[in-house]
């Protein structure tokens, strides 16, 4: 079996994407993630025609209830766990793997270039390495996949700087992991990051 997780955040005006917030002002803000989060389950949607697997939703912010009348009934929902980032994507790894998953992709709703076709090939590089990850260009990583539980990648890392790919690195060259890689991508956080998105959802006219 295998699990796609996707990280997102309740789209509530002054409360995500908050670095947009004096390019875009509040709502405008809260309309891109409601946008980018949209867009990303359409990419799942384009993967799930080929490829069987389960998709969650891990939310911050609103209630299970906000979120299933925001983005429906099809898709399941679960809050993040308390903590930093890593302590949220090592709880989403743990529980997949407790549910017998054997390779579970997590990714979040802000690298609109990230496809179906690249989503597959993470799944695709899981069959023959311990771990995939995507680099995005600011110095951390768009998307993290593992075919086994390996909590130690998620530990020690300075979440939000552009360390964190480095040093994630480091830690899977340390514990001799074979370790794919997807192309450097850049995610949507600053003013001068949306001609991106604006690329892209013109592109998929959205």
């Amino acid at each position: 079996m295998e699990r796609l997780v996707i990280f997102t955040r309740y789209p509530e005006p002054g409360k995500t994407k908050t670095r947009l917030i004096p390019a875009l002002g509040a709502e405008g803000a809260a309309n891109l993630q409601r946008q980018m989060t949209e867009y990303t389950l359409k990419q799942a949607q384009k993967l799930l025609e080929f490829r069987s697997l389960s998709v969650e939703i891990h939310f911050s912010g609103g209630t299970e209830e906000l979120m299933r009348s925001w983005l429906g009934s099809e898709w399941v929902y679960f809050p993040q766990a308390v903590g930093d980032l890593g302590e949220r994507i090592r709880t989403a790894f743990e529980k997949g793997f407790s549910e017998e998953m054997r390779r579970i992709v997590i990714i979040g709703i802000d690298c609109p270039d990230l496809d179906g076709d690249r989503l597959s090939q993470a799944f695709e590089s899981l069959y023959s390495h311990d771990l995939v990850l995507g680099e995005a260009d600011d110095g951390g990583y768009y998307l993290v996949g593992l075919s086994r539980n390996i909590p130690q990648l998620f530990q020690d890392i300075n979440w939000g700087t552009s360390q964190v790919w480095h040093q994630t690195i480091a830690i899977s060259e340390s514990l001799g992991l074979a370790i794919a890689k997807l192309p450097v991508l850049s995610d949507v956080d600053y003013p001068e990051d949306l001609q991106i998105w604006e690329r892209v959802k013109g592109k998929d006219k959205i």
